[in-house]
């Protein structure tokens, strides 16, 4: 099949720009294109909707409110740890990001949010939560994924940049 636009079981490449108010937080520059399987969960919902149909070439700038982001900022997805339940070794302060495994031993990025005494207050929260995003968009190319990335859901390139 000759594929000329985007659409589900795609690979993209793109060359992208993210900014959160007027702050430029992420881009392709400088690591190249952004590689990702159409209709696998692999970027954000809100930005791989807008991009449907785009061909080689096509730019656009895409606005993705919070529910179609990183989701709404959660005032309860804070959650208060004694100190003595990390390893000693770590080094805790304020901004310092983390991977906590829950009871059903589901790794979760948390961030932490303050110190006070013995007592360490995570947020898990995504950093971008309930932020809208500003996307700039370029289709680079479009290909045929092999067999190993749809069986995988993801594209397959050396060195994982995940966001």
């Amino acid at each position: 099949m000759s594929i000329d636009s985007v659409k589900d079981g795609v690979v993209v490449s793109m060359e992208y720009t993210l900014h959160v108010d007027g702050e430029l937080l992420d881009s392709s520059d400088g690591q190249g294109p952004l590689q990702f399987l159409v209709g696998y969960g692999n970027i954000i919902p809100g930005l791989e909707d807008e991009m449907m149909g785009m061909k080689i070439g096509d730019s656009k700038k895409v606005v993705v409110q919070p529910a179609d982001g990183y989701g709404e900022f959660e005032e309860d997805a804070f959650m208060d740890v004694p100190r003595d339940q990390f390893p000693q070794d770590m080094k805790l302060e304020e901004g310092v990001e983390l991977t906590v495994r829950d009871n059903e031993d589901n790794a979760r990025m948390a961030r932490v949010d303050r110190i006070e005494g013995d007592t360490v207050t995570l947020n898990f929260n995504h950093p971008l939560a309930g932020d809208e995003l500003h996307f700039y968009v370029r289709v680079v190319s479009l290909r045929e994924p092999n067999e190993e990335e749809l069986a995988h859901g993801h594209v397959h390139e050396d060195g994982h940049h995940h966001h």
